[in-house]
């Protein structure tokens, strides 16, 4: 196990994790010269940058390993206490940007691509060589989106 995956499990409450994921990607785009805004109100998303002359809601999370050669993330927003409620990001985001700090990759991935609960992203071959239905790595990878994104319309 990397010693960045170490730090990553040391942080033992999943706001810290939520925080360094946050902060990763806020990053990530602010290497690629991309504006990123912070919401100061409580809001749906995290982040809000601008590609392409257009403004983007972000949703940042932060990989687990579901199994072997897939990565996996929460796609809906869960509130504990007296109020339990799972709530889905359609409609309140446009994007999840996914940090997996066993690879140290990042993901963008279209709110509208993921299925409420979780999204399993795959990146390497399946033993049973099962190709369909598969969200694989190498579609959502942060580069690849944002040259998407960059494309005039």
């Amino acid at each position: 196990m990397s010693d960045r995956t170490t730090r990553y499990e040391n942080l033992e409450q999943p706001q810290k994790r939520g925080r360094a994921t946050e902060a990763i990607i806020r990053a990530a785009f602010a290497v690629r010269d991309i504006l990123v805004l912070v919401p100061t109100a409580d809001e749906p998303y995290d982040l809000v940058v601008e590609v392409g002359g257009q403004f983007h809601r972000i949703q940042c999370k932060t990989a687990y390993r579901k199994s072997e050669g897939t990565v996996a993330f929460g796609t809906v927003a869960t509130r504990r206490g007296n109020d339990y409620s799972r709530e889905a990001y359609r409609g309140r985001a446009e994007y999840f940007a996914v940090y997996d700090p066993i690879t140290d990759s990042r993901y963008l991935v279209p709110v509208s691509d993921a299925t409420d609960g979780k999204m399993e992203i795959r990146f390497r071959e399946p033993k049973s060589g099962r190709r369909a239905g598969i969200n694989w790595a190498e579609d959502y990878l942060l580069e690849e989106r944002l040259a998407d994104l960059r494309r005039p319309r």
